[in-house]
């Protein structure tokens, strides 16, 4: 018991990595089928529901109306980066290199998240950071690199507009955790949540218009295999995967959190060998275990 309570931090971002690795399959699956757009949208309202009747249970409320206007600021703007930005490059990636991949891009959030964390909460990074980072970005290079045919040199395995896509989901995914930390204080994880989805619904509505996909989103709601794979990624996502990395945040330090955190990109490859019947090659598991022991060096050691 003594056990838990000392790592209750780090036993939640060890949940967010189970969840997350769920959420990623799930929706993979559906942008391919709906887009990543009408994804977006759908799965932050299914998770506001879930969010909102789970903080009714556990609080009384059913909408964040006790959160103070630092909390709102700061998490609003949180959610805008980390939903709207972080999540539509990211989900955009699943539909060009999909999620294995996807998922061995964003171990960057971890190195990311220690930086914006230095440069906007002044919290302290180790001395092997530079270590760690070399170790990631070298797993990672191992895993999208290839050797040319009878010719010296490598080459990408994957699109470059997916790498880029999926790196931007890095960047605002990290810069939306550190802005949560931020915000959220010593107020509730899961109301603070709440704000978050409530930013991005509000920027995805926006955008939606903007681009005049409305009929999309009507579209993708009577597919019912999207649907399924929407609701899922839903739940382990919105909900229970971002309230368990804020509380993960909360009882220890934002790296060592995101460093368990980046343990997706392993444990993703059993579930789409499984699910997916994708073919993993040596070198690219070689390179996602490679690029987590890096995280845990940019952090740990």
């Amino acid at each position: 018991m003594t056990f838990f309570q000392n790592h209750i931090g780090e036993l939640y971002a060890l949940c967010t990595a189970v969840f997350w690795t769920a959420t990623a399959l799930a929706f993979e699956s559906a942008s391919l089928k709906v887009g990543s757009l009408a994804v977006n949208i759908i799965r932050l309202l299914l998770g506001f529901l879930f969010l909102s009747i789970f903080a009714f249970i556990l609080r009384g409320k059913f909408f964040p109306s006790d959160a103070s206007s630092y909390n709102w600021l700061w998490l609003s703007l949180s959610g805008i980066v980390g939903f709207v930005l972080g999540d539509l490059f990211l989900f955009k990636s699943y539909t060009i290199i999909g999620s294995r991949f996807a998922m061995l891009i964003m171990a960057l959030v971890p190195p990311l998240a220690a930086l914006f964390g230095f440069i906007i909460l002044h919290e302290r990074i180790g001395y092997l950071s530079y270590l760690g980072m070399i170790l990631t970005l070298g797993g990672i290079a191992m895993a999208i690199l290839s050797r040319k045919n009878n010719k010296s040199g490598f080459t990408l395995k994957l699109p470059v507009r997916g790498i880029l896509f999926a790196f931007g989901g890095a960047v605002g995914q990290a810069l939306g955790l550190v802005l949560s930390k931020l915000g959220m204080g010593t107020y509730n994880a899961f109301a603070s949540t709440q704000i978050r989805i409530v930013a991005g619904i509000a920027g995805f509505c926006i955008l939606i218009t903007y681009l005049k996909r409305w009929k999309q989103v009507y579209k993708a709601l009577f597919h019912f295999k999207a649907m399924v794979g929407i609701a899922t990624g839903s739940f382990f996502g919105p909900f229970l995967g971002v309230s368990f990395s804020l509380l993960a945040v909360t009882h220890t330090q934002t790296g060592i959190a995101s460093t368990i955190m980046a343990i997706v990109p392993v444990l993703i490859i059993v579930p789409a060998i499984i699910l997916y019947h994708q073919k993993v090659t040596i070198f690219e598991t070689i390179g996602a275990i490679i690029s987590v022991v890096g995280v845990a060096f940019f952090f740990i050691l």
